[in-house]
């Protein structure tokens, strides 16, 4: 396992540090004509419970 030979200054932690951004989840329509709302890629429907054009939740 790699061990630091000298302790990272603060300034250089920070600056490594601030590289590490969130970004916003990238949201999709739901293809269901009755239902339409923004839902993540790849998941069912919460609204409308579908996926695929399948019915996979009970709502």
């Amino acid at each position: 396992m790699a061990v630091p030979k000298r302790k990272m200054s603060r300034s250089n932690t920070r600056s490594r540090r601030s590289q590490w951004k969130t970004s916003a989840p990238t949201l999709v329509a739901c293809p269901n004509r009755a239902c339409g709302e923004l839902k993540l890629p790849h998941t069912a429907c919460k609204n409308c419970g579908q996926y695929d054009g399948k019915q996979v939740l009970g709502v």
